[in-house]
């Protein structure tokens, strides 16, 4: 949406902007909580007709209109607004900020040249060096040849970032030369204003903060940390607050470098960032100057309407003033999942298998005092049900097997009997676990396809490897793709398999006989 804030024409103090905001609650909340609570009057431009029914009420005048530079300064010119809030429209509005300011429209909150050090990926680079805070090596390309030469420095395989995308677009890990001239050339815009970022590939636990902050004084609500390991995109991954696996020591890594930024970029208003741990070493990966998708599942454990505050701190309210906490707040008793919803089903020709780009379509919660009662929640509601026995069938790659083969065993002291195709089910019956071998796609009869098909299957776990032969890469979307069309629960990430064990382990000990 775009939301404009003016005073009524009875009031002496200039009028207040618009908000390119798409995230409904961000925008409402802001509306309703923030903007109209400072006696301003809200207008909203929203492109989004799911969110109309939520906003039209609430806002003093809504615009449902596209969010192009031009529709927006038409809007502008006719409210004739002091200001512009883009924070809480997500990457489209924040894409505008520097062509309305072009245009002589004032953004409110963090200045433009502060969101560009944040979204440009030189930029970026430049200042986590400034601040010394650790990030994994990398840097920025602008042509090919020299991104070559990045990678063969760093090593492949690398994560490639462009500049100012939406949800992890364009946004992949690239394992070969040939690969990356190909995405250099094919998949993405580059150029000088617009660099994109070459970094080693680091697997580590993955987790994010949402940060509040008046220029002078910073609040983190909480640290959320993800289930998936880092190559899953935030947005498609489960998260958990408080964090259940940070020491004290990476947690105070977190503020400080939260802390850092925020001062650094002189945020006002809100601050997404999101970080690496591998080997007790805490990384910053990337920062959002804005509201991001779980601003709504933080505010609603924390007790802190985040939109509300965020948008009282960018009309010039200071943290201090409105009475808040600062620095990291404590948490409470209760364990929340945030877990992410897809539509497969739905959208056939989106390949299912987890990565850096989102697909997520929507997300749901679980909360209870345990993390398997939470996790158990969470997977009901985002449909992921399993049965307390059956068939799981996995098909593995060679470098996820050692992993997998502990949670065949799991699998097994819960009930569920292991179908695997013969490579993956040799190595497991070496080591002692009983495997049905079932033959790959294109045997003649009996394949794994009439296994998912004839319903004999309950869950399928699906890994791809670095370097997959074109066929196997083929064979494992067809395995996907008939898993979603027969309503049967797919995993592509190990650790979402180990989350669903830990449900199915503590139902399994509540039937157990004493």
């Amino acid at each position: 949406h775009v939301l404009h804030l003016r005073l009524p024409p009875s009031w002496t103090v200039p009028h207040y902007g618009i908000q390119p905001a798409p995230l409904p609650v961000g925008g409402v909340h802001a509306d309703r909580g923030g903007i109209q609570k400072a006696g301003y009057e809200a207008i909203i431009m929203n492109s989004n007709p799911e969110t109309v029914s939520t906003d039209f009420s609430i806002s003093d005048k809504l615009y449902f209109e596209p969010l192009t530079l031009e529709d927006v300064l038409n809007v502008v010119e006719l409210e004739k607004p002091e200001g512009v809030i883009v924070q809480f429209g997500g990457q489209t509005a924040i894409n505008l900020a520097e062509p309305l300011t072009e245009n002589g429209v004032q953004i409110l909150g963090t200045s433009v040249a502060n969101l560009n050090r944040a979204e440009n990926r030189d930029q970026f680079d430049q200042l986590i060096a400034e601040l010394d805070i650790p990030q994994p090596v990398g840097a920025t390309a602008t042509n090919t040849p020299d991104a070559l030469k990045i990678a063969e420095e760093i090593g492949y395989p690398v994560l490639i970032r462009p500049s100012f995308v939406l949800g992890g677009r364009a946004m992949e890990i690239v394992h070969t030369a040939e690969d990356l001239t190909h995405y250099m050339k094919e998949a993405v815009k580059v150029s000088v204003d617009q660099p994109v970022l070459i970094d080693r590939y680091l697997m580590g636990k993955e987790c994010e903060v949402d940060a509040i902050c008046d220029g002078k004084d910073v609040l983190i609500p909480g640290i959320m940390e993800h289930i998936e390991r880092a190559g899953v995109h935030s947005g498609d991954s489960m998260a958990v607050y408080p964090p259940q696996n940070l020491t004290d020591a990476e947690k105070q890594a977190i503020i400080t470098y939260t802390t850092k930024l925020c001062l650094a970029l002189e945020c006002r208003g809100l601050l997404n960032i999101q970080f690496i741990i591998q080997n007790e070493a805490v990384y910053v990966i990337e920062v959002n100057p804005r509201a991001s998708r779980t601003v709504p599942f933080l505010s609603k454990v924390t007790g802190i309407s985040m939109a509300q505050l965020a948008t009282q701190v960018i009309l010039g309210s200071t943290l201090a003033e409105l009475k808040s906490p600062t620095g990291l707040l404590p948490a409470g008793p209760l364990i929340h999942i945030k877990a992410p919803v897809f539509s497969f089903s739905k959208l056939t020709r989106v390949d299912s298998l987890l990565g850096p780009e989102m697909k997520s379509t929507g997300e749901v919660m679980g909360t209870d005092v345990t993390m398997q009662k939470a996790l158990y929640k969470a997977f009901e509601a985002s449909g992921m049900h399993l049965p307390s026995h059956g068939n799981v069938l996995m098909t593995i790659t060679n470098q996820d097997k050692a992993q997998a083969l502990e949670l065949a065993k799991r699998f097994r002291e819960v009930g569920y009997q292991i179908i695997a195709t013969p490579g993956t089910s040799q190595e497991f019956q070496a080591a002692g676990v009983p495997v049905q071998s079932v033959a790959k796609i294109n045997a003649t009869s009996g394949d794994l396809l009439d296994k998912i098909k004839a319903g004999h299957i309950q869950l399928v776990i699906n890994t791809t490897g670095l370097n997959e032969a074109p066929q196997v890469a083929k064979d494992s979307i067809i395995i996907r793709q008939t898993a979603i069309e027969h309503g049967i629960p797919l995993m592509t990430s190990l650790d979402t398999a180990d989350a669903i064990l830990a449900v199915l382990e503590s139902q399994s000990l509540l039937t157990k006989p004493l």
